[in-house]
């Protein structure tokens, strides 16, 4: 699930919080890293179960409302559909997320307050009123219901935001992206299927091995990398340069002299991606520059060294 990108991006956080702490315990940062990957796969469950709480606290709504003293047609014969929504059955009956929710302690029973917020948020929408009085229901119906809840209601609650960072500090960042994944295995689902399928931690099996190597990688070689880049920055204001800076192009270089099989490319566009995220604004232009020239460097010292179809 995690992508080579979401993983640079745990091994440079892991990495700042290292250096800055001025920790000597890479097991234990390594270690930390590690289980912010299973917090982020955590979160996909954790997000996946939000429409089933909706779901349930709806139907307590609709069972409290029979139970009045003089209940009203509607009260008796309540519509049924968002309770009966087959994507939410079908993630409420998968044992591979309830066993998940169940070992890692998962869970929204904690919040009632934000469920109850969340639900008066979603039944006030267009789209929600428009989706319970179709003339018919449908797979399709039901899927797309639960994508645009995942789309437009969860930016519009900060009681979410301040219930995830309580649960873990995480979790804000990894939101959007989480999201993203929560999408793309709603779009795959069809009728047919007896079970929600949802995606490994991993992409693939050699994803662990690469996120830990470019963690140790980078710290082991901190500071030689440190002093090849400043040849390269010799004209820039030393004071200007932020830290952050620094430390994307010394991991990047462990990536470029540690990977055989990642191309060049591959590595350079990662890094100015997420450098426009998490450094300045003009981190990606001061970051590509450097960059372009620790690698004709490295090339040029045989340091660089790639293998595999077309990389030779």
């Amino acid at each position: 699930m995690l992508s080579r990108r979401q993983l640079r991006i745990k091994a440079i956080k892991a990495l700042y919080a290292h250096l800055k702490s001025d920790s000597d315990n890479m097991i234990a940062s390594e270690k930390n890293m590690m289980n912010s990957i299973d917090k982020t796969y955590d979160l996909y469950f954790q997000m996946m179960t939000l429409p089933v709480e909706l779901a349930h606290y709806a139907q307590q709504r609709q069972e409290l409302a029979k139970q009045k003293k003089l209940p009203t047609y509607e009260d008796l014969h309540p519509n049924t559909r968002f309770i009966d929504n087959a994507v939410i059955r079908m993630i409420a009956d998968s044992d591979t997320v309830n066993d998940r929710m169940a070992a890692r302690k998962l869970g929204w029973s904690k919040y009632p307050e934000l469920i109850r917020t969340l639900y008066n948020q979603l039944a006030a929408t267009d789209y929600f009123q428009a989706y319970m009085s179709a003339p018919e229901s449908s797979f399709k119906a039901d899927a797309a219901l639960l994508a645009t809840f995942f789309e437009k209601e969860l930016q519009e609650c900060p009681m979410l935001d301040d219930v995830l960072e309580e649960q873990s500090i995480l979790w804000s960042d990894d939101l959007p992206y989480i999201v993203m994944m929560i999408l793309r295995s709603l779009s795959n689902l069809r009728p047919t299927h007896t079970e929600l399928k949802v995606p490994a931690k991993f992409k693939s099996d050699e994803d662990p091995q690469f996120v830990r190597t470019l963690f140790e990688k980078s710290l082991v070689n901190y500071d030689s990398y440190q002093d090849y880049i400043e040849k390269f920055t010799s004209n820039w204001d030393v004071e200007r340069i932020v830290f952050m800076d620094n430390l994307i192009i010394g991991t990047a270089m462990a990536e470029l002299t540690s990977f055989p099989s990642v191309p060049v490319k591959v590595t350079l566009d990662e890094w100015i991606e997420i450098s426009k995220y998490y450094s300045t604004p003009g981190s990606s232009t001061f970051i590509n520059g450097v960059l372009d020239k620790i690698v004709e460097s490295l090339t040029a010292e045989g340091r660089i060294k790639k293998a595999g179809r077309g990389l030779i």
